[in-house]
C-alpha cells in the first residue's frame, strides 16, 4: 500500500454509520520490515529497554525514532549483540524527547546509552512525519551480517 499512498484501511461493517467518539470501526495500519542502524538505546546496555533507531539522510547518521518497549528475551539477545561504542559517535549522550517523538508533550531531556552502531531489523508502519518515523518501531531481531554502511534510506520515504 506505501506504492500508491495508502497508509492503512479502515475496517467497518457493511451498513454501520459513522458514529463520534464510538469506537466500532478499525483502522489496519500498513506495515514494512526495514534495516536501521541502532547506535543507541535507553536503558542499561545490558538490559536495554528501547532502541533508538538511525537512518542514513544527508551523509549523516540521523536518529529517525526509537521502538516500543523491548521485551525481556529480545532485551537478552541484543544485548548480546551491543558493545561499548568508540570515537567518535555520531550522536550525543543526551537529546530531548521531540527527537524521538515530535508529537510529544514531554519536551525533557532523554539520555542515551550509546553504543557501537549495529544493524537491526524493526517492523514499521509505513506513515513518515518530517524525517522520522511517525510512531515507535517494533525491534524484530539483530543482524550482524550486516554493516551499518550497509544501510539505505527506504526508497518510499520523503525527501528531506
Amino acid at each position: 500500500m506505501p506504492a500508491v499512498g495508502v497508509e492503512g484501511v479502515m475496517v467497518k461493517a457493511a451498513g454501520q454509520e459513522y458514529q463520534p467518539g464510538m469506537r466500532q470501526w478499525w483502522k489496519v495500519k500498513s506495515r514494512e520490515t526495514v534495516d536501521v542502524v541502532c547506535a543507541a538505546v535507553i536503558g542499561p546496555i545490558t538490559r536495554p529497554e528501547y532502541i533508538v533507531a538511525g537512518l542514513p539522510i544527508e551523509g549523516r547518521l540521523k536518529i529517525v525514532g526509537r521502538s516500543s518497549a523491548l521485551t525481556a528475551a529480545a532485551a537478552r539477545a541484543l544485548a548480546a549483540q551491543l558493545q561499548e561504542p568508540t570515537d567518535p559517535h555520531p550522536w550525543p549522550e543526551v537529546i530531548t524527547e521531540t527527537m524521538l517523538n515530535r508529537f510529544s508533550k514531554d519536551k525533557g531531556p532523554v539520555h542515551l546509552t550509546r553504543v557501537e552502531p549495529i544493524v537491526v531489523e524493526i517492523s514499521a508502519d509505513v506513515a513518515w512525519s518530517g524525517n522520522s518515523f511517525r510512531h515507535s518501531v517494533r525491534y524484530l531481531r539483530a543482524r550482524p551480517e550486516l554493516e551499518p554502511a550497509d544501510v539505505e534510506l527506504p526508497a518510499h520515504v520523503p525527501p528531506f
